[in-house]
């Protein structure tokens, strides 16, 4: 009989391998647009802005681009949203405010390199951890041993000085770590839940959109985004709201339903390395010969731990 129908495991294998080419063609446009992200952030800020004002681009210009999606789901499926609430408002908190506070808190006591490896470290190895206990994702030796290689060549990206711990930064790094953690839990809530990315993206900025920014104009005020000139100020809300602030939330959520939560928590380990690159046109900053080795000992990390087979 199965030696009549061999179609059936053909079409199987088929439909698997489309998943993982889109999956990592989704991956690598997330990872791009967290790179593009980072290196327009320190563009604009050697331009007057600070990370507070970014942060209420990115989720302002994002919370109304998305809004209308939200209409117009409620008024086509309420039970859709308000019947699961509490599972929205699970994600808002792991990928919403809460984590860009976090983020964002970070980096009044660690320093930019420690932005390019804690966080994203932690992304890497909870999303393998959680996806294990909670999903039953057998931890591989292949993707134990790529995830590995990733780690390292992000500490040669960000070229981390044994000197810049001290009590202070170390404050930071479990901030990033926090940050880190859940961000990976929300790839968790996405693909055990089967949500919707589209829909996802919607909820997490309007609720950011909702938070965050009145917080800002009651704590910090747009004193700064008013006195910036107009090719600074429509450039961030271009790369920090439309790009960034929609468009991260998106892809990573669309790379979860392609690959699972332990495949796509690597790929935002590449942002660092194509921010480098990124960084010689827009801040005349060329990539050195230790950044180009992490961001090859990266890639090769990713590609071994993507393509290995997935067992539960």
């Amino acid at each position: 009989m199965n030696a009549c129908n061999p179609a059936v495991p053909a079409t199987a294998s088929t439909d698997d391998f489309r998943r993982l080419v889109q999956g990592i063609a989704v991956g690598l446009l997330a990872a791009s647009i967290g790179a593009l992200y980072t290196v327009y952030a320190r563009w604009g800020i050697a331009r007057g802005l600070q990370s507070q004002d970014l942060t209420a681009l990115r989720f302002g210009v994002a919370g109304l681009v998305t809004l209308p999606i939200l209409v117009l789901v409620w008024r086509r499926n309420r039970q859709q949203l308000s019947g699961h609430w509490k599972l929205w408002a699970l994600i808002s908190l792991l990928a919403g405010t809460p984590f860009g506070l976090l983020m964002f808190g970070a980096l009044q006591f660690a320093p930019a390199s420690h932005a390019a490896v804690f966080p994203f470290s932690a992304m890497s190895l909870m999303g393998m951890v959680l996806g294990a206990l909670v999903l039953k994702e057998r931890i591989t030796p292949r993707r134990a041993a790529g995830i590995a290689a990733v780690l390292v060549g992000l500490l040669l990206v960000s070229g981390l000085d044994v000197s810049s711990f001290t009590a202070r930064t170390l404050v930071g790094d479990a901030m990033f770590i926090a940050a880190g953690t859940l961000w990976a839990g929300f790839g968790i809530v996405l693909r055990k839940h089967r949500l919707d990315p589209l829909l996802a993206t919607a909820v997490i900025s309007f609720s950011s959109l909702v938070t965050y920014v009145p917080f800002y104009f009651l704590a910090v005020g747009p004193t700064r985004l008013l006195a910036a000139s107009s090719e600074v100020f429509w450039t961030e809300v271009l790369v920090q709201g439309l790009i960034a602030g929609a468009g991260t939330l998106f892809t990573y959520a669309r790379m979860v339903s392609l690959l699972g939560p332990a495949r796509a928590s690597i790929f935002p380990a590449l942002a660092p390395g194509l921010a480098a690159l990124m960084a010689w046109p827009v801040l005349d900053h060329f990539p050195s010969a230790v950044e180009a080795l992490g961001l090859a000992v990266v890639m090769a990390g990713l590609a071994w731990a993507v393509t290995g087979a997935t067992r539960r």
